[in-house]
């Protein structure tokens, strides 16, 4: 067992003490209990740290800005909450994820007359999903944008209907879930299955592995939640 090391953090954020108990530790500024799963199957160990940011695009925003925007958002809100609270410190994982269908980001549908709007517009066409990351440890910011082409199947409105009775599309970017059971709606993807999900794993293990921190290291029962 590694012995805690008391320490300051440079001399930029004096206030602040490290236990240093584990270097592969990290903090997930994320609710997403996706995003929560995903990193448990490449057995990373992390806190969950929520991040409370304002998600409205800007006005003409591109949506892959406004992904890259948010992920950032998030990561700094994050480590703000380590500062502010005075927390063990270690990298601050955050992830944004949209889709966006001619250019125009589709959110979390505000009720079910608009999951229904949304997934008529997505069906028989395709859409892209991106989802973007960012990583910082205070001193410096990394991120990685994926972005994947979904097919959604031209499925009857009784279809449409009958998902979202199911409840899963309310909380879901576009109103479906693809690893859920929206999946049935999907024909094909072309890109990352992860990133549609909401964390693409290759990019997010090259980010972590850039910061040091080691993936598939860990038995699942070691994470800690």
């Amino acid at each position: 067992m590694i012995g805690a090391l008391v320490r300051a953090v440079n001399n930029l954020t004096p206030s602040i003490i490290i236990l240093d108990m584990c270097n592969d530790m990290i903090y997930l500024a994320s609710q997403s209990p996706r995003r929560k799963l995903l990193l448990e199957q490449i057995k990373v160990l992390f806190k969950k740290l929520p991040s409370e940011i304002d998600e409205i695009p800007f006005n003409k925003e591109l949506p892959k800005d406004y992904v890259l925007r948010m992920a950032i958002e998030k990561a700094k809100s994050g480590w703000a909450k380590v500062e502010k609270e005075n927390l063990p410190v270690y990298p601050v994982l955050a992830a944004d994820t949209s889709v966006v269908a001619n250019n125009e980001i589709l959110g979390k549908p505000a009720d079910r007359d608009h999951a229904f709007d949304m997934l008529t517009k997505l069906r028989g066409r395709s859409h892209q999903v991106m989802t973007a990351v960012a990583l910082t440890n205070g001193k410096k910011y990394e991120t990685s944008l994926s972005i994947t082409f979904v097919k959604m199947a031209q499925v009857s409105d009784e279809k449409i209907k009958s998902y979202i009775a199911t409840g899963e599309s309310m909380d879901k970017a576009g109103g479906y879930a693809i690893q859920g059971m929206g999946a049935i709606l999907i024909e094909r993807i072309e890109g990352s299955y992860s990133g549609a999900v909401g964390l693409p794993l290759y990019s997010t293990a090259k980010l972590l592995e850039e910061f040091g921190i080691s993936v598939w290291q860990r038995n699942s029962s070691e994470l800690i939640q």
